[in-house]
């Protein structure tokens, strides 16, 4: 549905349907409208979604959201960024030549505006997250987990109320998602692109890691240019130190089992290019930078870790996600200590435990 008013009351509506209409021309959307408005008090975000159906390259859906910029009057303070500065889009495969696209998409980009509304966190081409689950509700998909790239087809448009970005939602496997971490997002996604043209998201397929080719050229990436993600955000994560008399103090840094794995294949992907890297929980964090000594100094909430690569390689070599205390050839002042994870339910009730 192509908005129009006769005094275009609302100029950033108009200027995406004119950008739509670059390529669908000859397509009236399937649109979806907000019943009560966010501002009213109702649950959506966003006052509109409309989807498109596509044949070429593939038969997919295109949907494109209304409502992370400002439709209406300007209202931020930033000139040249119109409300959060994007909209998304995302493509979902159609096999079945569906006469109306499933309605649990339109569902899954209002609670990803859900969460942009309340955090005031915007996406950027390259971020990504976990969905922890399939992103399709009451499916058993692999595909648990999106990354964020400008979509493919639709550039940056100038509004009357400022710049706004497309940026398509891909789904991914878990599996996918941390080749992101270990390399870059886009450079992965670019790889990607061979086997999902448009970056089409299919929640039926597998990883596409299972292909040897491509997880060859993943892993070639992130050995020759090391992993672009400098952070690690954990629940469960702390240390301390012990002053002793005419000797360094001695630094007890106790991480959860959970995140051991992902810290261990990513720590020398940064340290041993040359970059720092963070590990933050929620009262404390630790600055993991490569050194030619050892040596571990706080600066207010934060540790500052200096590892030269013999106790890199120690740490990576010794440190398991099992529960026990752990020492670090090369830094004897340095205690690591894992502790189980429990992974709890909605209702609180632990149904696992890792470590």
């Amino acid at each position: 549905m192509q908005h129009d008013t006769q005094d275009d009351e609302a100029p950033g509506w108009s200027a995406i349907d004119r950008a739509l209409n670059r390529i669908y021309s000859r397509q009236e959307p399937k649109h979806y409208g907000t019943v009560i408005g966010f501002a009213l008090g109702g649950n959506d975000p966003l006052p509109g979604i409309s989807a498109y159906k596509r044949i070429a390259p593939v038969p997919h859906w295109h949907f494109i959201t209304y409502g992370f910029s400002e439709l209406y009057a300007k209202e931020s303070d930033d000139p040249e960024r119109s409300g959060y500065g994007f909209e998304l889009t995302f493509r979902l495969a159609d096999p079945e030549d569906s006469e109306d696209p499933p309605t649990w998409v339109l569902n899954f980009l209002q609670n990803l505006a859900r969460y942009v509304f309340k955090t005031g966190n915007a996406f950027e081409s390259g971020h990504y997250l976990n969905a922890n689950g399939p992103i399709a509700a009451d499916t058993d998909s692999a595909i648990r987990a999106v990354a964020f790239v400008e979509d493919p087809e639709l550039p940056p448009i100038d509004t009357l109320n400022g710049r706004v970005d497309f940026l398509q939602v891909v789904g991914l496997t878990n599996e996918e998602e941390f080749a992101l971490k270990r390399w870059s997002t886009l450079k992965v996604l670019e790889v990607f692109r061979d086997f999902l043209p448009l970056w089409v998201t299919d929640i039926e397929r597998g990883s596409l890691l299972a292909d040897e080719d491509v997880a060859a050229r993943l892993a070639e990436g992130s050995a020759r240019e090391g992993s672009s993600t400098g952070m690690l955000f954990t629940d469960q994560l702390g240390w301390e130190q012990h002053k002793r008399l005419l000797r360094s103090p001695i630094t007890q840094i106790t991480l959860g089992a959970n995140q051991v794995g992902e810290l261990l294949a990513l720590l020398p992907l940064r340290l041993r290019f040359g970059a720092d890297f963070y590990f933050i929980g929620k009262e404390q964090r630790i600055v993991f930078e490569p050194a030619q000594r050892c040596s571990a100094e706080a600066i207010e909430e934060s540790l500052h870790l200096r590892l030269n690569d013999q106790a890199l390689r120690s740490l990576v070599s010794r440190l398991r996600a099992q529960a026990g205390s752990y020492e670090i050839e090369g830094f004897p002042a340095l205690q690591v200590e894992v502790k189980q994870t429990h992974i709890r339910d909605q209702d609180g009730n632990i149904v696992r435990t890792i470590g």
